[in-house]
């Protein structure tokens, strides 16, 4: 048997240690049901939404293409934004039946643009470039059966649309020639 002093003791240590319990229960409650409260205050960022990634939403659309100046449609052209707006994809349909489609992105670990782009006629083309001066430049290799050279692409938005215009080389780049220019107009239906 227990002395009576003991006794007295011991149930104010039961006692403190039960509301000390309580408090860390307590505690651990408020944690579990408050934390992720606190954290849905403080959203995390989406991946690709930071400035870099929309440099180039400006050719987003629904376009009719020309060629600079004229006023047939040469193509139909979609931009569209696509994983979540990690990238720019297009769907290009030539009035002529030639196609193809491209996919752009921005890529932070170079900080560049990149654009791959394949054709219905076996052409590939890569090009990697940046924003430069409110337009998108991009240069690279065109793969072509025809052989390879160097082309350089410059995408800038105007009042009505985006203007597209590239050049190539056959030598290394000592020597560049015009090799389209293409006006991007909102589609007919869009207008």
């Amino acid at each position: 048997m227990t002395p009576p002093q003991t006794k007295a003791v011991g149930r104010q240590t039961g006692s403190r240690t039960n509301h000390a319990l309580k408090a860390w229960t307590l505690l651990g409650i408020l944690g579990s049901c408050c934390c992720p409260v606190l954290y849905a205050w403080a959203p995390e960022q989406p991946p690709c939404s930071a400035p870099a990634y929309h440099q180039f939403d400006f050719w987003v659309g629904d376009w009719d293409v020309f060629e600079q100046g004229g006023s047939v449609t040469e193509a139909h052209a979609t931009v569209t934004r696509v994983q979540g707006g990690c990238g720019l994809r297009e769907q290009y349909n030539g009035t002529d039946g030639s196609s193809g489609e491209s996919l752009s992105m921005y890529d932070p670990s170079t900080a560049q643009w990149q654009q791959s782009w394949v054709s219905s006629h076996g052409q590939i083309v890569l090009i990697y470039g940046n924003l430069q001066d409110q337009r998108m430049v991009l240069s690279g290799t065109d793969h072509s059966p025809a052989g390879q050279r160097l082309v350089r692409g410059v995408w800038s938005p105007e009042k009505n649309g985006v203007r597209e215009t590239a050049e190539r080389s056959s030598d290394g780049g000592k020597t560049w020639t015009p090799w389209f220019d293409l006006s991007f107009r909102p589609h007919a239906s869009s207008r």
